[in-house]
């Protein structure tokens, strides 16, 4: 008997993700070695993402788009930052080399404790700037795939807003 996917189900995927569409980029791959697993409905997927799988079962197939509204949002201007490059100096007064190089990504943390992940843009005299963007920020997504697994999730996955793998700890 099918099992279909909803709240309170471990769903397992594989997926191609493309940029605009099938001829765009491969942005991602999850293959049957690599798949993706996840608890359905608990909030740690784009609602758009779930709501295009809800209801498909085992062996099911999949091709959908998610615009940047549906996704990650358009790029936002306020979201890149110039930054005194003296505020990722070390104790000795130094930036460590190399960290401020273009296209590196680094964590900042803001006073409340959250954690803030950057991709270095450029290099102004004494600023860096930062893109605070999400990297898929602005972009149209398309998925294929297909469903490989849908079970009941265990009690202890519905606690923990998480799947387990069989050794009992999240991967």
């Amino acid at each position: 008997m099918a099992t279909f996917i909803s709240e309170g189900k471990v769903v397992t995927l594989r997926y191609d993700l493309h940029e605009g569409g099938p001829g765009g980029e491969l942005l991602e791959r999850m293959d049957v070695n690599y798949p993706l697993t996840f608890l359905f409905g608990v909030g740690k997927m784009l609602p758009a993402f779930e709501a295009h799988l809800r209801d498909l079962s085992d062996r099911g197939e999949f091709a959908f788009t998610l615009p940047p509204d549906d996704a990650y949002g358009a790029k936002r201007a306020d979201q890149v930052l110039t930054l005194p490059k003296s505020l990722f100096a070390e104790r000795d007064g130094a930036v460590p080399p190399g960290l401020l190089t273009p296209g590196n990504h680094i964590r900042l943390t803001a006073n409340d404790g959250v954690v803030h992940t950057g991709r270095v843009v450029r290099l102004d005299g004494a600023e860096a700037i930062i893109d605070f963007n999400h990297h898929m920020a602005g972009r149209t997504l398309y998925f294929t795939g297909a469903v490989l697994h849908v079970r009941e999730a265990t009690a202890d996955e519905v606690v923990r807003g998480h799947h387990l793998e069989e050794t009992g700890v999240r991967r």
